[in-house]
């Protein structure tokens, strides 16, 4: 019976996800500058640090905030204004100079500061905060079981971190690298103008 809700959430973590910011920018770096293996190991920091988030929308945060219209409202133009503001950001992308796509000789990274690096990236990134607890009160209804929520939020952190494995071990191929450079800046117009429908929809959206 939750199928529905699960979709929604999983179209929307997609979306955010695949959008640039800081997660993509700290694993395109690792994988880069470090090689595949720190690329990687910082993926799965990102990941892990989605459970952080997950963890206290479930210890009730987001439920208070759902049920104070007035906290509601601050979190619903917050969210809003910030979705608008990174696609609008995403929208002025431009063509990066092809000579920037040189590599640099790759460094020594140890899986543990891969990791960690990753992990406080997502952890104590204010963004995430706020598309966490948007999605847990707006999206995700209150009646939703906790066990169920959970495995939202185990589902969440496991798709990041196979995404942004995938964008390391894409990455880190220079030849590959190089040709997201030269044509990158599409891909943030195109994920500028979801980010900015996105956030008209979630400033027209009422507390029910």
């Amino acid at each position: 019976m939750y199928w529905t809700e699960f979709l929604t959430v999983a179209l929307v973590h997609l979306l955010a996800v695949a959008s640039p910011g800081p997660d993509f920018a700290i694993v395109l770096r690792e994988s880069v500058s470090n090689g595949r293996h720190a690329g990687i190991w910082t993926a799965l920091g990102v990941g892990s640090g989605i459970l952080l988030h997950v963890g206290y929308c479930l210890l009730g945060i987001g439920l208070i905030v759902s049920q104070s219209i007035v906290l509601f409202n601050l979190l619903k133009w917050l969210a809003a204004a910030y979705l608008i503001y990174i696609g609008i950001r995403a929208l002025q992308a431009r063509p990066a100079d092809p000579a920037s796509s040189e590599l640099a000789p790759l460094a020594t990274r140890s899986p543990r500061a891969a990791f960690v690096c990753g992990f406080v990236t997502n952890g104590l990134n204010p963004k995430a905060t706020l598309f966490f607890l948007s999605l847990f009160t707006l999206v995700i209804s209150p009646q939703t079981p906790l066990l169920v929520q959970a495995g939202y939020g185990l589902y969440l952190a496991l798709a990041t971190a196979v995404w942004f494995c995938a964008v390391a071990l894409l990455f880190s191929q220079a030849r590959v690298r190089r040709g997201f450079v030269r044509l990158g800046h599409w891909f943030d117009r195109l994920m500028g103008a979801v980010l900015v429908g996105l956030g008209i929809k979630v400033a027209f959206s009422e507390l029910h």
